[in-house]
């Protein structure tokens, strides 16, 4: 029987204390049909896993708090850890960096409120690395080899093992991968260990708790104006590149004209190639990782291909075996988008509806009429149907999401990249349509083709077209950005935190059934949420999305930047909280750059200037204000006096149809409308006039103009900002020479070793072999 009092609570270690626990597995005993093969499949698993050169420690199900849960507890021993090291081009310390620190300005000094301490902000000194190599171990400062590989290196080898580790045939195929076995309930989670409680620093032995320090200066609500101890988490989980987008919306609340998106855009390159030299991710093969087949894709081949590059056979997928599933994937996707469109257009007839169905209850409803002067039908419509679309929006993201995830993995896409690549544009493509679609319509389409008195169009011939306010469209636009993006900010934090909360309260509620038995270090993470491999994918969809809100729409919604940084000023904090409490800790994962997603935020930017210069136009009344004033106003004093009996046309109330006869108020005998047509007693009635025609022009002129000047502006400052900052390109041309040197001095003093010469003699032979060359060189 385990022994509380051999081992704390908070134990990262094996039972002796020496050893420690790199990944975790769980399960337990199934009495279903399958039970047997389940434990077949984890015997096979487990030996070929002490094969490859892990060591593993069992607790049985006896000892754990629930009395039924089995937990595999992995250790890397040193071989393994340097073999896979040098097999993952994992990059370690040869020599302490000699490049100082930025200094300090006088800016520094006065924004040291935000700051965090020098210990959190830069808790290890920085290095001179190279892509580690077992046979020049040497080279490298090993002071201590049971801490020479941080936790986050470890636990990415055991992964990358467990990942190909093979656990039997099955159907005449050879079954590998810890994912298959989590799929098929063999085990019930796989993870490594948090390194203490979030709560309180660990006791020794255990090494200092990074997790205690994190939640202290990273996850609490109080330190919202502070900077990110970014060293930490990189430190810790290797893939918090999104945290700094912060930076977009602090910069996003003053935008003008989009000058500002540009500089943000410009500056993040900067400040991503900085994160890049700190992180130590400059010469970074993201190929060597990302590039890497699927452990799926090589089970599901039948077939082996030679490789051009590299001269090997690899399992190989003919293009006839995916075309099926690639006609799948586009049908599906175009499908989703037309129901959103189909969802949209139910939305406009409910509006209709209740707009037609509103506007007489209340005329005729006394009881309503203190109420009438500001609770209009259009006011009442656009309020109800903006809470509608944005239901509905939700349902769709829900299903969406688990059809494209299924869709995509029946692609059986080759490589973790081409994984990702083919996700995100099935996600983006639909989501830019689901929550942006509703947006678009009330901008450019709405009250652009209602015709005219006696000549409305009229949708699938029974309810007519919907016309803007008096005033015009912005006001409802505002009225669908405001509760679209405001809902999808609350129900996200909402979802990132109560969710995670409520689930694991449930599961340690379920699990303590044994209060004697110690709960321990790998029982407490297994109890907690699984971050899951798509996690972080959803937080960038997510920050996109916002992006999208905050540029496409801005002329009209001016308030959206504000809203956006006050939402992330609390995500941050709440994932910071959820990822330190309510999450296992993920799995390692290397990134030197936001990938796919920068060249999104980048059309989008472009695409935004179109959007706002077409709402600016069509949308408001800038433009035909602008006309009038100064080609149809004749009074010098107020030239805008006369512009709204100017921008209403005349209707002859004896031309109504007879079905379109108004019920009352037939002793009018016109009407006014808001278009630019001309008068019943012209010869081409109601025919647009010629000043329909100039405010046409001048719209089309201000789209073009503003678009090339903002582009022009644009061009110029990203010419001007460069990619890298100089400071940054210094230090890694310093680095490379250094690094270039130290493993050159490495090799030299080796091969005197090797071949037992003095220094002095070693150096001349070098340099008689040189001054040769040279003249080889000058003689051919």
């Amino acid at each position: 029987m385990f022994q509380k009092n051999e081992q704390s609570k908070d134990s990262i270690f094996f039972r002796d204390g020496i050893r420690q626990i790199d990944f975790v597995l769980s399960y337990v005993d199934d009495l279903r049909k399958d039970a047997e093969i389940k434990a077949e499949r984890r015997k096979e698993f487990e030996q070929n896993l002490r094969k490859s050169g892990l060591e593993l420690e069992i607790e049985d199900k006896r000892d754990s708090e629930d009395g039924r849960t089995y937990f595999v507890k992995i250790h890397a021993p040193w071989e393994v850890l340097v073999t896979y090291a040098e097999v993952l081009g994992i990059k370690m310390p040869i020599k302490e960096s000699d490049v100082p620190r930025n200094e300090d300005t006088p800016l520094t000094y006065m924004l040291s409120a935000v700051k965090l301490p020098a210990s959190v902000k830069y808790p290890h000194p920085e290095y001179f690395t190279a892509q580690f190599s077992r046979h020049r171990q040497e080279l490298f400062l090993i002071d201590d080899p049971s801490t020479f590989f941080p936790s986050s290196a470890r636990n990415r080898i055991v992964y990358y093992i467990l990942s190909r580790c093979p656990f039997g045939i099955e159907d005449g195929k050879k079954r590998f991968g810890i994912e298959r076995l989590l799929n098929s309930s063999t085990y019930l989670a796989a993870y490594p260990l948090h390194d203490g409680q979030y709560w309180k620093p660990s006791e020794p032995p255990n090494p200092v708790n990074e997790r205690y320090t994190l939640h202290q200066n990273w996850a609490r609500f109080s330190f919202f104006y502070k900077e990110q101890p970014l060293d930490l988490i990189r430190k810790k989980w290797k893939k918090f590149l999104l945290t700094s987008f912060l930076h977009l919306l602090i910069m996003l609340v003053f935008i003008h004209f989009f000058a500002i998106v540009t500089l943000f855009l410009e500056f993040w390159k900067q400040r991503q190639a900085t994160l890049e030299y700190q992180w130590d991710l400059v010469d970074f093969e993201e190929e060597q990782q990302q590039l890497q087949l699927r452990p799926e894709f090589e089970a599901m081949c039948k077939h082996r291909k030679m490789n051009t590059v590299t001269k090997e056979m690899e399992p190989h997928m003919p293009l006839w075996n995916r075309i099926p599933w690639y006609v799948l994937s586009g049908a599906t996707v175009t499908l989703w988008m037309t129901l959103v469109v189909a969802c949209m257009v139910a939305v406009i007839v409910y509006r209709l509806s209740v707009f037609a169905t509103f506007a007489s209850f209340i005329q005729s409803e006394a009881s309503l009429q203190p109420v009438r002067s500001f609770l209009t039908p259009q006011l009442t419509t656009a309020l109800t149907g903006s809470c509608l679309n944005f239901i509905v929006i939700l349902i769709l993201n829900f299903f969406y999401e688990k059809i494209s995830a299924w869709i995509t993995k029946m692609e059986i896409p080759r490589t973790y990249q081409e994984y990702e690549s083919s996700l995100t544009l099935k996600m983006f493509l639909f989501q830019f349509v689901n929550y942006y679609s509703s947006c678009f319509y009330v901008a450019f389409f709405k009250g652009k083709f209602v015709g005219y008195p006696g000549q409305y169009t009229y949708l699938f011939k029974t309810w007519r077209s919907e016309e803007c306010d008096p005033g015009g469209c912005l006001i409802e636009l505002t009225t669908q950005l405001t509760i679209i993006m405001t809902g999808k900010q609350i129900c996200g934090n909402i979802k990132e935190a109560i969710f995670p909360l409520i689930l694991n309260w449930w599961r340690r509620r379920k699990s303590r059934t044994n209060s004697e038995k110690l709960y321990s270090r790998w029982e407490q993470d297994h109890d907690l949420e699984s971050f899951g491999h798509l996690g972080l994918f959803y937080e960038y969809l997510e920050t996109v999305i916002q992006f999208g809100f905050v540029t496409l729409f801005v002329a009209s919604f001016t308030l959206a930047p504000l809203l956006a940084l006050m939402n992330n000023i609390i995500a941050i904090r709440v994932d910071a909280w959820k990822l330190t409490t309510q999450y296992r800790r993920p799995v390692a994962a290397k990134a030197h750059s936001i990938g796919v997603w920068q060249d999104i935020l980048f059309g989008m930017a472009v695409l935004s200037v179109a959007t706002n210069a077409f709402i600016v136009a069509f949308t408001s009344d800038i433009i035909p204000r602008v006309v009038y004033h100064y080609a149809y106003s004749i009074n010098i004093t107020h030239p805008l006096q006369g512009y709204v009996n100017n921008s209403l046309s005349i209707f002859l109330t004896a031309d109504f149809p007879n079905h379109t006869l108004p019920v009352d108020k037939r002793d009018f005998t016109t009407c006014r409308y808001r278009d630019y047509r001309h008068p019943p007693d012209h010869t081409d009635k109601y025919l647009h006039n010629k000043q329909f025609w100039h405010v046409l022009a001048a719209k089309m002129t201000f789209i073009i103009l503003m678009e090339h000047i903002v582009f022009l502006f644009k061009f110029l400052l990203a010419w001007m900002i460069p990619d890298v900052p100089k400071d940054v390109v210094d230090r890694i041309k310093r680095e490379k020479l250094m690094t270039v040197k130290i493993l050159h001095e490495f090799e030299l003093n080796k091969l005197r070793e090797d071949l037992g010469v003095q220094p002095s003699e070693l150096q001349k032979h070098v340099m008689i072999e040189a001054n040769k060359a040279k003249q080889a060189k000058r003689t051919i």
